[in-house]
């Protein structure tokens, strides 16, 4: 077994809205593959593209057209980024999706994941969820439903997320991400201090990884 001093730290900030974080998660899996003797700890931390949404959300085509123009606009770019999306083995079905979901609940249900060491099982399920299925992940059924598919007791997530439990503490975390200058997502902190933006390549990822790694060790030296 690695030492702890051994591992790489891996804190991803994202949103499980953001398309370019779906792709990035897979990315970064790849990037991984890349170093497969590096021993790693992911840790996934809530960002929300659009807080203001309400409960219930909004209706998707209505929320999208004014967020980015025309649906001609709206569509191209979808397509765009489903193309991309396909070369990761991601089956995006935007036109397919009814509401935009504000996404403060689903970053509760993955906090509480990580009390499982079923954090990264939840993200993937809630991407998915949401751009391959469609469903409907501000709403707290679906939510405690994916919960239970991923492996939580249903009951226990579904009484959580009916309280106030963590409410605060994921908005907390958000507003750090902000304060140390996180404005857009995928964002990937290696080792705690190596930052990489976007949907980088996996050799990219691979890089980082190296860095982290040579560091890490120079500071254990």
């Amino acid at each position: 077994m690695a030492e702890k001093s051994d591992i790489v730290t891996i804190d991803v900030v994202s949103d499980v809205v953001c398309p370019w974080c779906f792709i990035g998660k897979k990315r970064l899996e790849k990037g991984l593959a890349l170093r497969p003797d590096v021993q790693v700890e992911i840790r996934w931390r809530p960002f929300q593209l659009d807080a203001s949404i309400p409960e219930g959300g909004h209706d998707r085509t209505e929320y999208m057209v004014k967020k980015f123009g025309s649906i001609e606009d709206v569509r191209e770019m979808q397509a765009r980024i489903a193309e991309m999306g396909a070369d990761e083995g991601i089956s995006f079905d935007f036109p397919a999706i009814e509401r935009s979901p504000n996404t403060l609940d689903a970053h509760r249900l993955i906090r509480w994941a990580f009390e499982a060491d079923l954090q990264g099982d939840m993200v993937e399920a809630l991407f998915s969820a949401f751009f391959e299925d469609a469903r409907d992940i501000g709403d707290r059924d679906v939510l405690a439903d994916i919960a239970a598919e991923v492996g939580l007791a249903r009951d226990g997530v579904a009484a959580r997320l009916d309280s106030n439990m963590d409410v605060e503490t994921v908005r907390e975390e958000i507003a750090r991400a902000g304060a140390i200058g996180i404005q857009g997502v995928p964002f990937f902190i290696f080792g705690g201090r190596l930052a990489v933006s976007g949907a980088e390549a996996p050799e990219i990822i691979a890089k980082a990884l190296d860095q982290a790694m040579a560091e890490t060790d120079a500071a254990n030296a």
